[in-house]
């Protein structure tokens, strides 16, 4: 049965109620449960949210304040639901269709009717829980990308069979774009999976409340993309100072290395924006403060680096041993995620922990004023949340209790609120300019201001061709701040002439990512068995990981990109600021700008920015490399001037010392600046 309620329209039926409606610009939203619609957003945008931006103001309505009113119309067949420039079809029987606002359909519920299979599958578990399948039909030229970070190797989703849930290395979004023009967000923090198969697409969240999911329509990305960002959250704008590069390895054992690291790029006259102290810097997991021993005056480290023009990122994990001078408190208090059954460690990294509960809001402002007192005091702005999924062994969520429920239910949360617990206290103290990098993300983490990186990746060619399209994946997932460990967290023998290869070739990749940030756990024949700067005296750190690490002849390659990514760093800061205002990334693969067939699959080249066309090279001893321009512009080769027509494959030098770059022709790059 179909009904008009409120602007809204619901269908009922035997074990099922749904309900569509507009919720913001050219989006709908469509939810179903077994006998009642459930008013949780999770984490999208209401009225009176202003998360977004540094001054709390939103850009555009927030979702479920839509900007127009709905047009709804019943008919014969069934009844129309108009948002804008999208529009749902819904017939007497329940059946769904989005359509443009030309009456192209945008994709439309699979009703397997020869087996009796409906397109939403909603099967009671008990205790007010169902298992979920929502089935949609394929198109054969569709394509898929988004779903946020995971180096599975694939650039266009469609024939993937992919895991909703958080694991180092990965983090789901749950928002798709198609190429057919609509953004596709499953809104729904279950565990679960996606399969965009050929003879179907089908939503699976194993143990959930209700069916939610909503349709952006808007035909470009770049509409959708904006429209997302409305219903999400904005991204901050980039500080000036964030766009520079990067130092950090595992680990720096004490200040004065850390410090003298940071003296040596101030010598040799590289520039540098940020420097990390890494994890194990602590007495115990759980405590949230410098081990004094190794870190005897914060302040003045903080207060040096700052006279160099150098920030202090500290590693901060969300980890509490049971040794820890926090632990009991947070026990008793309910403020650690528990297990629901067997023994609490849920976790163990030289001991046994569990975790702080960051979907407990109690728990969050316990933990900030640690940090506040700790490290925020000592004048420390910017903080690595690592561990952020959290991590696991096993991944076992059905045994997690978290405040907001049972691991299956909401576990994808989880780096939501650990980001927004620093977000909101670094607001409280009248902190502006958030950066904080982070390790996995969900929908609407953009707008706590955090640098999302791709985790504990492995040191090889195979690895950094995955990450340029991973790097894809994200910045239509509505992350627009994302890097990468440059050379691989896992291994790299700095002394290997082969190591120094891959690491030149990933250097010049990470110079045209969002963030350029250098971080990995090198090896060192040398490392002694025990060390004596950690809290166990296991807890080693691995070998050189500095520009100069590499020898000289890669010393010299590397100080070269440092300087082109210095002279582009104006454009960075207003390219990332048109982000934040408008949802355009940075980095972004050639159909965001140039629709065309033929770079649908094309996942190794990518725009930075619309004035700069990056083509990394991936493979060990490759001198040359193929490209393809889009089509309708003039494209001008930096590597000797030369100019090309868009719309053609072309091949080009790349020795070991270049990386091929073009720019768009009249734009504000000029291929000088890139050379």
């Amino acid at each position: 049965m179909l009904t008009v309620l409120e602007n809204t329209i619901q269908f009922r039926r035997e074990g099922e109620v749904l309900q569509a409606e507009v919720f913001g610009k050219g989006i709908i939203r469509v939810r179903a449960g077994l006998d009642r619609i459930r008013e949780e957003n999770w984490t999208l945008l209401t009225p009176g949210d202003v998360y977004g931006h540094p001054a709390g103001e939103l850009n555009g309505s927030p979702g479920g304040c839509p900007d127009e009113s709905a047009v709804i119309r019943l008919k014969e067949q069934g009844a129309v639901l108009k948002a804008g420039d999208l529009q749902l079809e819904i017939s007497r029987d329940g059946r769904l269709s989005f359509l443009d606002g030309t009456g192209r359909v945008l994709l439309r519920e699979f009703w397997a009717d020869e087996r009796d299979v409906p397109a939403r599958v909603l099967k009671n578990r008990g205790g007010g829980m169902c298992h979920i399948e929502q089935f949609f039909r394929a198109e054969a030229e569709e394509h898929f990308y988004g779903l946020g970070q995971e180096a599975h190797d694939q650039f266009d989703l469609k024939g993937s069979v992919l895991d909703l849930c958080q694991q180092n290395t990965k983090s789901t979004i749950p928002f798709v774009v198609s190429s057919k023009g609509y953004g596709f967000v499953w809104n729904n923090p279950a565990i679960g999976r996606v399969e965009f198969g050929n003879s179907r697409t089908r939503w699976v969240a194993e143990e959930a409340v209700q069916l939610d999911y909503l349709v952006i329509g808007g035909g470009t990305p770049a509409e959708i993309l904006k429209r997302y960002f409305d219903l999400t959250g904005h991204s901050p704008e980039l500080p000036y100072w964030a766009t520079g590069l990067w130092q950090s390895k595992l680990r720096y054992e004490t200040q004065d290395e850390l410090m003298e690291v940071a003296r040596e790029y101030k010598r040799r006259g590289i520039d540098l924006s940020l420097i990390v102290c890494d994890y194990f810097h602590w007495p115990q997991q759980g405590e949230w403060k410098f081990d004094r021993r190794y870190w005897p005056d914060p302040e003045g480290m903080v207060r040096e680096l700052s006279e160099m023009g150098i920030r202090l990122l500290v590693s901060v994990w969300p980890t509490v041993d049971m040794r820890s001078e926090n632990f009991s408190f947070m026990q008793e208090n309910n403020m650690l995620i528990r297990s629901e059954r067997g023994p609490f460690p849920l976790f163990i990294c030289r001991g046994p922990e569990s975790l702080f509960d960051s979907t407990n809001p109690e728990a969050r402002t316990f933990v900030w004023e640690r940090i506040k007192e700790n490290y925020y005091r000592l004048g420390i702005r910017n903080f690595w949340l690592d561990e952020a999924e959290p991590e696991l062994t096993p991944y076992d969520y059905d045994n997690l209790h978290y405040h907001l429920g049972n691991g299956m239910q909401v576990s994808s949360l989880y780096p939501f609120y650990y980001a927004k617990a620093f977000y909101d206290g670094q607001r409280a103290e009248g902190q502006e300019e958030i950066v904080n990098l982070i390790r996995c993300a969900w929908l609407g983490s953009q707008r706590f201001g955090v640098v999302l990186w791709s985790g504990d990746i492995m040191s090889d060619f195979d690895s950094l061709r995955r990450q340029i399209k991973t790097g894809l994946h994200v910045a239509v997932s509505g992350i627009p701040w994302w890097t990468t460990d440059i050379g691989g967290f896992h291994g790299g023998d700095v002394t290997s002439p082969a190591y120094r290869e891959l690491f030149v070739r990933w250097f010049q990749f990470g110079a045209f990512c969002p963030v350029f940030r250098m971080h990995g756990f090198r090896d060192k024949p040398d490392r002694p068995k025990v060390s004596p700067y950690s809290l166990d005296s296991c807890c080693y750190s691995g070998g050189p990981n500095e520009i100069w690490s590499y020898g000289e002849e890669a010393c010299e390659i590397l100080s070269h990109y440092v300087e082109i990514r210095e002279r582009l760093r104006t454009y960075i800061f207003e390219e990332l600021k048109k982000t934040s205002e408008e949802g355009i990334p940075l980095m972004r693969p050639l159909f965001y700008d140039y629709p065309e067939q033929e770079v649908y699959d094309i996942f190794d080249e990518y725009h930075f920015g619309p004035d700069i066309l990056v083509c990394p090279v991936y493979e060990a001893g490759a001198g040359r490399r193929k490209v393809y321009l889009p089509a309708g512009e003039c494209w001008v080769f930096a590597g000797d001037g030369r100019e090309f027509k868009g719309g053609q494959w072309i091949e080009v030098p790349a020795p070991l010392a270049s990386i091929p770059l073009f720019a768009r022709k009249g734009g504000r790059i000029s291929a000088e600046i890139l050379r």
